[in-house]
């Protein structure tokens, strides 16, 4: 199989150790690509909900993966999360190409990103973990269910239903705590002269340009292997979001930057799988 070639992967919140975790579907996506830089940002393994009963092969086989990757010259960031947070007493372990750390400052194509996982803004994670560690077991619950009850709609011929996507749709605490999110790490990072702000956390991917009197930057999330199986890639200056679904993977080319026209286009595209 060819590889696409690709400069910049992000993917995060895979949650390696949990049900929800769509491990094969990863490891799938993973072995289409040649990156010269992944990064992965954050709960990329849920140290949270680790159990010694549950930890199957698909999900060993995504971590020999990435370690494969770094073997054969691409550069690996962990950056750590709220879930693999125990990682953190490592920060700054750099072993050949691989690089642990709690935020990451990359410049490219004479452009500067700020890139961390985005817990540092949720107050139940830094105030009263209890009550977001039960959050996150339920949370995976939630997406067990709804993968059994998406079994039963498949054999239906019905359209699969997300519980979680709904939630976040209906609830305005939910809604006004994604809003408080993008605005908080864009207008840090316009105060900070950053081009681009890059984070996980809240399982929303998404490309958008933010503006505030100061200035502009555009936002990047880069989604979840959970409900949303998306990643961010960066070649040739064009930021894309892509999304993978069972035997296709769906490129969302989101933002294209073009320097001569200053403008976004947009122009989503399918690759097919052989």
């Amino acid at each position: 199989m060819k590889k696409r070639k690709v400069e910049i992967v992000v993917i995060s919140d895979v949650h390696l150790g949990t049900y929800g975790c769509h491990a094969k579907e990863l490891l799938d996506y993973l072995t289409t690509i040649k990156p010269k830089t992944l990064i992965l940002n954050g709960d990329i393994i849920d140290i949270w909900q680790f159990r010694k009963s549950y930890f199957p092969k698909s999900h060993l086989k995504v971590i020999k993966k990435i370690i494969d990757l770094a073997s054969k010259g691409t550069k690996v960031h962990y950056i750590t999360g709220n879930h693999d947070e125990m990682l953190r007493k490592f920060s700054d372990t750099h072993m050949g190409n691989f690089t642990l750390s709690d935020k990451l400052v990359l410049e490219f194509d004479n452009k500067k990103a700020w890139i961390f996982h985005g817990d540092v803004f949720d107050a139940s994670v830094q105030h009263s973990k209890w009550i977001a560690k039960l959050g996150g077991w339920g949370y995976d619950m939630l997406i067990v269910i709804n993968r059994l009850v998406n079994w039963f709609l498949e054999k239906l011929g019905k359209e699969p239903y997300s519980f979680s996507k709904k939630i976040k749709s209906s609830v305005k605490n939910a809604i006004k705590f994604i809003s408080d999110f993008e605005v908080t790490a864009t207008d840090l990072a316009i105060e900070n002269g950053y081009d681009y702000v890059i984070c996980g956390h809240i399982h929303e991917p998404k490309i958008i340009e933010k503006e505030n009197k100061k200035g502009k930057t555009l936002y990047l999330n880069s989604g979840d292997w959970v409900e949303n199986l998306t990643a961010l890639e960066y070649n040739h200056k064009i930021w894309k979001l892509y999304k993978y679904e069972k035997n296709n993977v769906v490129e969302e080319n989101l933002f294209e930057m073009e320097e001569k026209l200053g403008e976004y286009l947009i122009a989503p595209l399918i690759f097919n799988k052989k």
